[in-house]
């Protein structure tokens, strides 16, 4: 394999098992010997995996070693989640909680309208929440699912944060529907005061917004928005 993809390799799965919760938060890592030699890398590899880990907030280093990150400015990004869905068929990684502000039926702006095909004053169901992990709120996030899932899985309609982890999953088991297709759209901006209050943030405060669509062969699944402070930083894996 080459050396480029080993270290994407080393650094999705440590990132992987974080975000996952298998490492705690203060966990030290084998020393880099160590990790060389169960990887079988030369150091210069292993170091670069590392490093970018403490790039992105996930780890750090001290003369004692390397440790996971107490507090980690991070969030899983939509592909983290997706993957996270089609393993357990949950939504939130390990340790993460969620509040959910708002379950309902209601006719969506147009262009959303336009992204599920539906006709003038159809209705969707819009459901929003707040995702934290600790003291610390890590995105705020406001999804639309087709109407009919409301039959087959009342559940979407209801706030219980208890119910809102597995419900993509439970949307997908139910419609028998698999996504196959999926995208992100990122920018940075400021925060208007819904976002800033949900995020506790000051009104005004830089983010990083985004909006994913996850669909079929049959159309869009699920569409969201979202968004994160600015101290917390998302990654992608990509390139074979």
């Amino acid at each position: 394999m080459a050396a480029r993809n080993t270290f994407t390799k080393i650094a999705d799965h440590y990132r992987q098992e974080i975000l996952a919760g298998n490492l705690d938060p203060g966990a030290r890592l084998p020393t880099q010997r160590e990790l060389c030699k169960s990887w079988g890398v030369s150091t210069a590899t292993m170091t670069r995996a590392l490093q970018q880990l403490v790039v992105e907030g996930h780890l750090y280093t001290s003369p004692r070693g390397t440790f996971v990150a107490d507090e980690p400015a991070v969030t899983a990004s939509g592909r983290d989640r997706l993957l996270r869905v089609q393993r357990v068929r949950s939504s939130l990684m390990d340790q993460e909680t969620s509040i959910v502000t708002v379950a309902e039926l209601r006719v969506p702006p147009l262009y959303v309208q336009e992204i599920f095909g539906l006709d003038p004053g159809d209705q969707l169901v819009r459901r929003e929440f707040v995702t934290g992990r600790g003291r610390h709120r890590t995105m705020y996030q406001g999804v639309y699912y087709p109407a009919e899932f409301a039959v087959l899985v009342p559940d979407l309609l209801s706030t219980a944060p208890g119910k809102n982890a597995g419900l993509l999953g439970r949307v997908l088991e139910t419609t028998q529907r698999s996504i196959t297709h999926a995208r992100d759209d990122m920018h940075g901006r400021t925060a208007n005061q819904r976002e800033a209050a949900a995020l506790g943030v000051p009104n005004g405060a830089a983010i990083l917004a985004g909006v994913h669509r996850w669909s079929d062969e049959n159309g869009v699944i699920e569409y969201g928005e979202w968004c994160i402070p600015t101290r917390f930083t998302v990654g992608y894996e990509y390139g074979s």
